[in-house]
Order: structure tokens, then C-alpha cells, then sequence
């Protein structure tokens, strides 16, 4: 019955947040999502890492085409979601944007003959979209768990991007919840110890 119960109040907290931010005006929005993207390029965690797996945002998602420039041009791998059989998720590597064409739910995604990430625990950054996320650093997608199915097998570190209006207090969690190591919105950024 429980289980139940965490769905109910996920979808609550899912659409009520997704009306909230298509009510955010674009300007604040790119504003916002600038601050965020800079916030991002100046951790050392970025500064180390390797290899980059973004995420082509929806219209009202944060926007990372600033992460993405920034990594190519510093000589880091990066990589993008496509979505596969069984509501799994597999990153390819990019060598340019133009590699990213129109997939499932619309989203951009990679071509599929481009080189597939190998999980192995090479020094690689996760950025995760999300509807929300809690003072805990637990998310709330879309409700599909694609990234919960990547990330229970991802070793590197899961950052996610939010507004700061969109940190609620709790997330009701299910037992394939994980949880963010940090969060960045436009007023800073928040690390949280592994558990």
C-alpha cells in the first residue's frame, strides 16, 4: 500500500512542478540557467573529470550546451543518453552536436553507431535533469526510471541542475531511489556525504 502512496505524491510533486517552471519567464530562465552552468564549470570535480554525460534538455529544462562547449574544448569525453528496449539508457560519445538528432519523447539524442560509454568507473560526472529535488539531494524525474536504472550501475559523481525554487524539503523515496553527491542551482552549490 505504501508503494502506492510514494507514486501519488511523486506525481503531485512532479506536476505541480512542472507547471511552476513553465511559468518561469525566459529571461530569468537563461539567466539562471547561465549562473547554473558557471556554478558547474568552476567545481574541481568538473576541472578532473574526464568524461562528461549531459543530457539534451526539453524546452523548459535546464539548458547545458555551455557544459557541453566547455568540455569539448577542454579535451574531455562526452557523452549523451539514448534511450533503448526495456526503459534502459545507454550513453554514446559526441564529438560534436551535430551527432545529437531527434529521439524518443522528442528528446536529442546520439547516433546510434557513435562509440558507447563503458561504465568503468573512469573519472566521469553525471548530470541529471530533474522536476525537482529535495534538501537531501533525492530527484524527481519524469517518472519513467531510466537514470535510476543507469546510475544504480554508475560509479563516477551524480550532479544535478535545479532552480533554487524547485529544493523542496522532502521527496518521498522508493527503495531504487539514489540520491545526487551534489546539487547546483543558481545560488550555489550543495554536497552531500556517500552514504
Amino acid at each position: 500500500m505504501k508503494h502506492i502512496n510514494i507514486k501519488e505524491e511523486k506525481n503531485k510533486i512532479r506536476n505541480e512542478h512542472k507547471e511552476k517552471r513553465k511559468s518561469i519567464p525566459l529571461d530569468v530562465r537563461k539567466q539562471n540557467d547561465a549562473l547554473i552552468c558557471k556554478k558547474f564549470l568552476s567545481l574541481n570535480s568538473y576541472r578532473y573529470a574526464d568524461t562528461i554525460l549531459l543530457y539534451s534538455p526539453l524546452a523548459d529544462e535546464i539548458d547545458t550546451s555551455e557544459i557541453m562547449k566547455d568540455a569539448f574544448s577542454k579535451g574531455k569525453t562526452v557523452a549523451y543518453p539514448r534511450c533503448v528496449e526495456g526503459n534502459e539508457m545507454v550513453y554514446h560519445i559526441i564529438s560534436s552536436k551535430e551527432q545529437l538528432v531527434s529521439g524518443k519523447y522528442g528528446i536529442r539524442e546520439p547516433m546510434e553507431d557513435l562509440p558507447v560509454y563503458q561504465n568503468n568507473g573512469d573519472n566521469a560526472i553525471c548530470i541529471l535533469p530533474a522536476i525537482a529535488y529535495d534538501k537531501k539531494g533525492y530527484r524527481i524525474g519524469y517518472g519513467k526510471g531510466y537514470y535510476d536504472r543507469f546510475l544504480s550501475k554508475f560509479k563516477g559523481i551524480k550532479a544535478g541542475l535545479i532552480y533554487s525554487d524547485f529544493v523542496i524539503d522532502e521527496i518521498p523515496k522508493g527503495k531504487f531511489d539514489l540520491r545526487s553527491d551534489l546539487i547546483i542551482t543558481e545560488k550555489g552549490v550543495v554536497t552531500f556525504a556517500k552514504n
